[in-house]
């Protein structure tokens, strides 16, 4: 029995909580056994259960939907978390400042990055992450941190242009 540990910001896990069916369709899909206390516990004969489950969990902390984290329990996808605070240092303006470039005018550039690369993102916390298909996340994770870097937008959508899937 493979047993594993995964601690969530806490407004995620009272989610979590309070939808019973997200924990019984993770549990049916990624065959395991899920419990809930201030963490939450992974359990499996199968190892590799676990850690596909891990990352969905990981996935829901981190402001996906359940929709979007249960693609992780397929082989074909990962799940990447960038650290905005690493490119703000230690102030709070510069990162929220950050994650609205990542964001754009109402949503433009999120939405934009999401179409031309097939992959999902969420913004939550300090984190920007991302969910797809293993070379279109590289793809996404490389045009977020051209933007986190101070790139233009219009350098970027150049960048997302060459690149598209």
């Amino acid at each position: 029995m493979t047993k594993t540990y995964v601690s969530i910001p806490e407004d995620r896990l009272k989610i979590l909580k309070k939808k019973k069916e997200w924990i019984k369709k993770i549990e049916e899909y990624g065959n395991v056994r899920i419990r809930l206390n201030e963490y939450v516990e992974i359990e499996s004969e199968d190892p590799l259960n676990v850690i596909r489950v891990q990352n969905v969990i990981k996935a829901l902390g981190r402001g996906f939907g359940l929709k979007e984290a249960l693609y992780l329990l397929d082989d074909e996808y990962r799940l990447e978390i960038i650290n905005v605070k690493f490119f703000a240092g230690k102030s709070k303006a510069r990162e929220r400042e950050l994650k609205g470039r990542v964001i754009g005018t109402k949503g433009k550039m999120k939405r934009i990055i999401e179409n031309f690369t097939g992959t999902k993102l969420a913004i939550y916390g300090k984190t920007v992450s991302i969910i797809g298909r293993w070379k279109d996340v590289e793809i996404a994770k490389q045009a977020i941190e051209m933007i986190l870097k101070g790139a233009q937008h219009q350098t970027v959508y150049r960048f997302l242009e060459r690149h598209r899937i």
